[in-house]
């Protein structure tokens, strides 16, 4: 049982040598008198070749040996004929010529092949998500992962910090995302919450005098699921003492550098460029955009103030924009193919997208055109630099909607038009984030990124006078269009953080109620501090040149928070209702199946 090698670390230099191997049997190939085998494990394939003159009871054996039945085998490695030298494979100028053939265990017929690249219902693949971590692809990403999260812990090892773990069963607090709660047996009533981030103990951690900290620790957020996102998710946690933003910028560049360079072998070019977070909205409708790609957005605002367009006049006499994006060589598109433009605009809350045609000669064909004169039309192609045969896009609306509406778009054509430079990894910075962002349903202030960060020192005077107006000493990471971490600097004085809560309409008595052991530890020496938090997930899905999170971890769930293996969640019995003195309520909605209606190969 002792193996010698992996099957897919072998290659000529073994050549004469005797090894033991054992894995999985990923195809049987039959020849007449010859059957050859590819055995499988996780460090890739080799070729195994059963013949008479070697043993013949091992050849019989072979013949009865089917797909994923788990062998070992004793042989000798020998080079390939030259004519059957396999270059798609690292092992493919050698195979081993098999003398003792051991079957481990058969195997049923699994529901889908193997060696299949995922063309399978996911469903399916989730069902068997053990079958589907066989794959080559998956068995690589997790790979890929472990080397990442190997490469980012000795990165900070190297610098001092120390991987101190903080509690999973905490307290449920206001503001962010919803929490995952746990009923107290002991305390009956009473529920913990499973953590969204470590984020308060790890200002604790500072307040005690640990200087550097980083954790890779399971987070967990009760949010609607898509591609990139996951009900529990995994992150790089870091804080320190004694640095300013600067210096965080500087050190998770370095790491990251580094990062790509020992795992994908090519480090992005540093310094990262930077946008103030007005700056990205305002160019492309995002704070997460990706520089892949140019096609920036143009605020028109100026050019069209004056028209006799009721849309454009009504919304900059709102207090609103008009802003445009120009689609290249896109003149052509039909009335429905701008309509389904507008579908898309209208996700995002446009009320509306106008459009023009720049022909030849630098004539506009819209049905808006009448509504401009000729020097309104000449400004609108200059100032978007439009071309012949380029399509502009209009949103007139407030200046979020704008930037929203067309930034989507612009990742569209991005998309669609094959503008995006694939293979490429373009990191960027997003700073000055705005401190507050207004909740228009609960007509209040709430953090755009949590209530501990620290507003830039300039904008201290306005929390009570301009709340809308103050920046936050905020960063965010972005890789390709995703954000892949966030961080700031943290409040570490008592007055400051307390105005902060005044300021999101938390009062003294709540502040104290759910906050008062971190107010209290501020009193105590707190150290100036900030950090940062990266997401392991999304990281490697970028890494790994993936488009799901999926695909990089072992157990997801499904877009419905679903784990159809194991059959999560599912109903708990009376008896533990009873012993944590719940009860549970009906369900007005219709329960879905536990596991998808499928047929699944060789299942009555």
């Amino acid at each position: 049982m002792e193996r010698t090698h992996e099957n897919g670390r072998l290659r000529e230099e073994h050549a004469g040598q005797s090894v033991r191997l054992a894995g999985w049997v990923a195809r049987r190939r039959d020849l007449g008198g010859v059957v050859f085998i590819d055995l499988r494990d996780r460090s890739g394939i080799v070729q195994l070749v059963f013949r008479p003159d070697v043993n013949q009871a091992a050849l019989d054996a072979a013949d009865r040996l089917r797909s994923e039945y788990v062998i070992a085998v004793q042989g000798q490695v020998v080079l390939r004929d030259a004519a059957s030298v396999n270059p798609k494979l690292e092992t493919g100028a050698v195979e081993v010529l098999v003398s003792e053939l051991t079957v481990l265990n058969t195997a049923k017929t699994p529901p889908f092949a193997i060696d299949d690249d995922g063309q399978v219902d996911e469903a399916v693949r989730l069902r068997y998500r053990y079958l589907d971590l066989r794959r080559p692809q998956l068995q690589q990403a997790l790979q890929l992962r472990h080397r990442a999260v190997k490469g980012v812990r000795d990165f900070l090892d190297g610098r001092g910090f120390l991987e101190i773990e903080t509690p999973y069963l905490t307290r449920s607090t206001p503001e962010g995302a919803r929490d995952y709660l746990v009923p107290s047996r002991l305390r009956p009533g009473e529920f913990y919450a499973l953590p969204q981030s470590p984020q308060l103990f790890k200002q604790l951690l500072m307040v005690a005098g640990y200087e550097r900290y980083f954790q890779v620790v399971r987070c967990f957020r009760d949010e609607d699921l898509r591609a990139d996102r996951q009900p529990e998710f995994t992150q790089l946690d870091i804080e320190l003492s004694f640095a300013d933003q600067e210096y965080i910028l500087d050190l998770m560049e370095q790491m990251l550098a580094e990062l790509f360079a020992g795992v994908l072998g090519a480090a992005p070019e540093r310094p990262f460029p930077r946008l103030t977070y007005r700056e990205a909205m305002d160019r492309f409708g995002s704070d997460k955009p990706d520089l892949r790609f140019g096609l920036e957005l143009r605020d028109v605002s100026e050019r069209v103030a004056g028209c006799d367009f009721k849309v454009f006049a009504d919304a900059l006499a709102r207090g609103g924009v008009v802003k445009a994006l120009v689609a290249p060589g896109c003149g052509s598109y039909s009335r429905k193919d701008i309509d389904d433009l507008g579908k898309i605009a209208a996700r995002y809350r446009a009320k509306g997208l106008a459009w023009m045609i720049v022909e030849e000669g630098g004539a506009v064909k819209s049905p808006i055109a009448k509504f401009f004169s000729v020097e309104q039309l000449q400004g609108i192609v200059g100032h978007t630099m439009a071309q012949a045969g380029d399509l502009i896009l209009f949103v007139a609306d407030r200046p979020r909607v704008a930037a929203d509406a067309l930034g989507a778009l612009r990742l569209h054509f991005g998309r669609t038009l094959g503008l995006i430079e694939e293979g490429v990894h373009r990191f960027l910075w997003v700073t000055e984030f705005p401190q507050f962002e207004h909740d228009e349903e609960a007509d209040r202030y709430v953090a755009m990124h949590h209530p501990f960060t620290m507003p830039m020192e300039e904008d201290l005077a306005l929390l009570e006078s301009q709340p809308g107006a103050v920046r936050a000493q905020a960063y965010d990471v972005v890789l390709n269009g995703y954000e892949l971490g966030g961080g700031s600097i943290r409040i570490h004085r008592r007055e400051t953080q307390e105005r902060m809560f005044t300021a999101l309409g938390v009062g003294p008595e709540e502040a104290s109620d759910k906050f008062g052991f971190l107010l209290d530890a501020l009193d105590y020496g707190a150290p100036p501090h900030g950090g940062i938090a990266l997401g392991i997930d999304r990281l490697v899905m970028l890494m790994a040149g993936q488009e799901s999170l999926r695909e990089v971890i072992a157990f997801p769930k499904t877009a419905s928070g679903s784990d159809l293996m194991v059959g999560a969640p599912s109903e708990i019995s009376q008896e533990q209702w009873d012993t944590l003195q719940l009860q549970p309520t009906p369900s007005k909605q219709p329960r879905p199946p536990a596991t998808p209606l499928v047929a699944v190969p060789g299942e009555q």
